[in-house]
């Protein structure tokens, strides 16, 4: 089977970003949006409306991607640390590399036996929202999203749901690296915003690196569907002796390390970066 001309594309915007280590771009040809304003958005599904909708894009969110498992198109071969999870209270960053569009189900699976019946929120991208890529509408809107937004406004109420939900007890993933990078294995450095939040509200953060595997399977694309090695790794809780702008860095920084420490021990290899 031939390869993809579009995700052998990918892949080259990849190597050429690494290069120029500007980790935080997307490689995707994102779709237009606009900016997303305080009405527009139901962060903590306060309208009963929103609550059903929820529920709904939920069902089929879960049917969508168990049909991807079922199918092999999504695989999970194993969960490692889940103790690290299970041994943290309240409410909880979660932080995970980002390199497909399956890679927050995958966690999802990974820790849903031990969220007391609670859902996993996912902070996304404005376009994400305002704009979603087809057939991810439903889910990018009410799968329990939080998108950010180029709104000061908006950001406003962005953070005080952010506040709400870490005092109920919730569990929030962010995406540090901020761009997906399609089915790249190595640790990207990060941005500060998932720190940020965590220190803001005397918060941990819980690391987990996935790392990949070519399977026995082609996917439609021509290329070995990936399996998933879900790492949840030991929490990191804020500094309270450290400045809000260290203790956010030292976070940030324990979170790198932490993912470097377990794609060297998983791959057998020093991590490098392609230099220009």
């Amino acid at each position: 089977m031939e390869r993809s001309v579009h995700k052998s594309e990918l892949l080259r915007r990849i190597a050429e970003l690494e290069k120029k280590q500007l980790w935080h771009l997307d490689v995707e040809d994102d779709p237009e949006t606009y900016p997303l304003m305080p009405d527009d958005v139901d962060y903590l599904n306060e309208k009963f409306s929103n609550r059903i909708k929820n529920k709904i894009a939920n069902i089929f969110g879960s049917r969508f991607f168990d049909k991807m498992i079922a199918k092999k198109q999504l695989i999970i071969k194993e969960v490692r640390g889940i103790e690290n999870f299970i041994a943290v209270e309240g409410g909880k960053v979660v932080t995970c590399n980002h390199f497909s569009i399956g890679d927050n189900y995958a966690v999802w699976v990974a820790l849903r036996d031990h969220m007391k019946g609670r859902m996993l929120y996912k902070v996304i991208r404005e376009g994400n929202y305002t704009n979603p890529p087809k057939p991810f509408g439903l889910f990018m809107r009410h799968c329990n999203t939080l998108p950010l937004s180029s709104q000061k406004s908006t950001m406003i109420k962005f953070m005080k749901a952010f506040s709400e939900l870490m005092h109920r007890g919730e569990t929030v993933l962010i995406y540090p690296e901020q761009g997906m990078w399609w089915n790249y294995r190595k640790p990207r450095p990060m941005q500060e915003g998932a720190f940020s939040l965590a220190v803001r509200n005397k918060v941990p953060v819980i690391p987990i690196f996935i790392t990949m595997e070519d399977s026995d399977v082609l996917d439609c694309d021509g290329f070995y569907v990936q399996e998933y090695t879900v790492h949840i790794l030991p929490a990191i809780y804020p500094d309270a002796e450290l400045s809000y702008r260290a203790a956010k860095q030292d976070m940030m920084n324990k979170n790198y390390e932490a993912w470097v420490k377990t794609y060297e021990d998983f791959y057998k290899i020093p991590l490098r970066y392609s230099e220009s």
